[in-house]
């Protein structure tokens, strides 16, 4: 396992690295990519042997809390705010490796990734679904099933290849195209929903645990959290509710779960109080 000096020049052992994720290209070895946005989340993740994250802004002090191993990913502009300028970016981006991401991820124009990569930050970029441009393709679906879409999506990989990223993301985007993307680009491709042929393979953590309102078709689901953190909430509420219902009972707390006195220290005390009045 490599070592490397983080942004904080403190050294730490890493499952990847970006010469190691660069390094992909030509072979047979992948690489998995999931989300995490707790401490919690980054400790199974490296349980399970998960080299790579990609965590929220807010998130990112936690994650690298519960993994010093992780490869964690910042996605900077997936945050529910107002874009952020070009110098704004910057900041966000060198604030997210000081509280321990190893790149960021952001959907930005390749002028301003330049800039970010200019300053010495790994970008990771993003091609094919944008979800906040769902609206201009008209709505969330796949992209790149045409020879023309495809060919668009392959002008934006050469564009930020060019901007000096590192890895491009590419969601939704058709798998026999992203197999070709994936063959002629010099960048590491992760897929998210984009088939197989991609270096590093990715989903939401939240959808391989069965847990959320939706599971995308893209998805597959290894558990279900959400009958389980049902159970839990049933559980919690009939907890809460006897405990209610004892205390109105005059059943809590009973003698072992109080503090004891001696008697004599009683009579004391009420002597004392007595004096005072």
């Amino acid at each position: 396992m490599p070592r490397v000096f983080d942004f904080n020049l403190e050294v730490h052992d890493r499952f990847a690295t970006i010469a190691s994720i660069r390094a992909l290209k030509g072979t047979d070895t992948k690489l998995v990519e999931v989300t995490a946005e707790s401490a919690e989340d980054a400790v199974a993740a490296e349980a399970a042997g998960i080299e790579m994250v990609v965590a929220l802004p807010s998130a990112v002090r936690a994650v690298r809390q519960g993994s010093q191993r992780l490869f964690v990913t910042a996605a900077i502009d997936f945050v529910e705010e107002p874009p952020l300028t070009v110098d704004e970016l910057l900041r966000a981006s060198v604030t997210m490796m000081e509280h321990g991401a190893d790149a960021v991820h952001t959907c930005r124009s390749p002028a301003s990734i330049r800039k970010l990569v200019d300053e010495g930050v790994p970008v990771m970029g993003h091609v094919g679904f944008v979800p906040r441009q769902s609206s201009v393709i008209g709505g969330i679906r796949g992209v790149g099933k045409t020879a023309e879409e495809a060919a668009l999506i392959w002008d934006q990989v050469r564009r930020l290849e060019d901007a000096g990223v590192f890895a491009v993301e590419c969601e939704l985007v058709a798998a026999p195209m992203m197999r070709e993307i994936t063959k002629r680009t010099s960048m590491a491709t992760m897929s998210l929903g984009s088939g197989p042929d991609a270096n590093i393979l990715g989903l939401f953590t939240s959808d391989i645990c069965g847990h959320g309102e939706h599971i995308p078709r893209h998805a597959r689901v290894y558990a279900d959290l959400n009958e389980l953190y049902a159970r839990i909430n049933e559980e919690k509420a009939r907890a809460l509710s006897e405990f209610r219902n004892d205390v109105l009972a005059g059943t809590f707390p009973s003698a072992e779960e109080s503090v004891a006195a001696e008697e004599i220290q009683v009579a004391r005390f009420i002597e004392m109080l007595d004096k005072t009045i």
